[in-house]
């Protein structure tokens, strides 16, 4: 009777292996005696599965979702023809984004990588190399001097064109990728540029030295933009002044032909009592720009005008 019961017991657990699931985020590959019979694509085929039991068939899983790693840091020589540089080294760390190429390429993905370990190595060879190889014929100054967004995004687009496309004897990487590894090269990306440790102290003694040349640029483009505008400023007060006194004058040459204008008229209203008017202001003038005694007679015509004056035209 014990007996009896550990065979159904065994019985029944080797019978659940022909159940399995499949989930959303994976590939299930399941082979019969070892030869490749079918592929479920958890996109559409998720949820439970009936096979026969093992090991006449056996499943193998596999994700299909979209992967990322990233490529150890690298030390790679930019082309420099002319010599300008303090250090034509780079430390250059990027990344790669792949999966495995549907249902299609699981079959050939087993059979030529085998795991995702293997297909980082084999992945992370080839763009190393490609990579290498790109930033070898690009200026430092194209690399690392970028200030502005979009002409960055342009640069990397570039960059990302070369090492994905045609390369030397290997061809395309995603269409070698995909045909000799069952893998789909959705991108690379270069994460950043910098300089190994051992030049840093000298970059920053010639970004020190740049900018200090660059503050004197502006310093005297400040001090020669200061000189024209005070020069412009003094130019328009001297022409404005100029204005100024030309239209006071004109104003003041109004008023005397003018007050002349008057003048003449009130004059000629009363032509006695102006001469009249005329000479007692001479005699004041004459009488205040001296100090000295004055003896005049008594039929002078001084006292004749104070004593006697006309009387003005009613």
């Amino acid at each position: 009777m014990k007996w009896a019961v550990i065979s159904v017991v065994v019985v029944a657990g080797w019978l659940t292996t022909c159940l399995f699931t499949v989930d959303q985020a994976e590939f299930a590959y399941v082979t019969q005696f070892g030869r490749p019979l079918a592929v479920l694509d958890g996109a559409d085929a998720a949820g439970l599965h009936a096979k026969l039991p093992w090991p006449i068939q056996t499943v193998q899983r596999l994700d299909r979702r979209v992967q990322l790693f990233d490529l150890p840091p690298a030390e790679l020589l930019t082309h420099d023809a002319q010599g300008r540089t303090v250090d034509r080294t780079l430390t250059v760390e990027a990344y790669v984004v792949w999966r495995i190429d549907g249902p299609a390429g699981v079959d050939r993905f087993l059979r030529t990588v085998g795991t995702a370990e293997q297909a980082r190595a084999i992945l992370g060879q080839r763009v190393s190399g490609r990579l290498g190889a790109a930033v070898g014929t690009l200026p430092l100054e194209e690399i690392i001097s970028v200030t502005d967004p979009a002409a960055v995004a342009v640069r990397a687009d570039r960059l990302r064109d070369r090492l994905l496309g045609p390369a030397g004897e290997d061809g395309d990487l995603r269409d070698l990728a995909r045909q000799a590894y069952g893998i789909e090269v959705l991108d690379v990306r270069i994460r950043r540029f910098n300089y190994p440790a051992a030049v840093r102290p000298e970059i920053a003694k010639r970004i020190i030295s740049e900018r200090l040349r660059k503050a004197a640029e502006y310093q005297g483009e400040g001090t020669r933009r200061a000189a024209e505008i005070a020069s412009a400023a003094a130019r328009d007060a001297a022409v404005i002044e100029a204005d100024a006194k030309a239209a006071a004058q004109r104003t003041l040459d109004r008023a005397t032909v003018e007050a002349d204008r008057i003048r003449n008229t009130a004059h000629a209203l009363d032509p006695e009592f102006y001469a009249f008017l005329q000479k007692i202001k001479t005699y004041q003038r004459v009488l205040n720009d001296t100090r000295d005694v004055l003896l005049l007679s008594a039929k002078h015509e001084l006292f004749d005008l104070l004593l006697k004056p006309p009387k003005p035209t009613p």
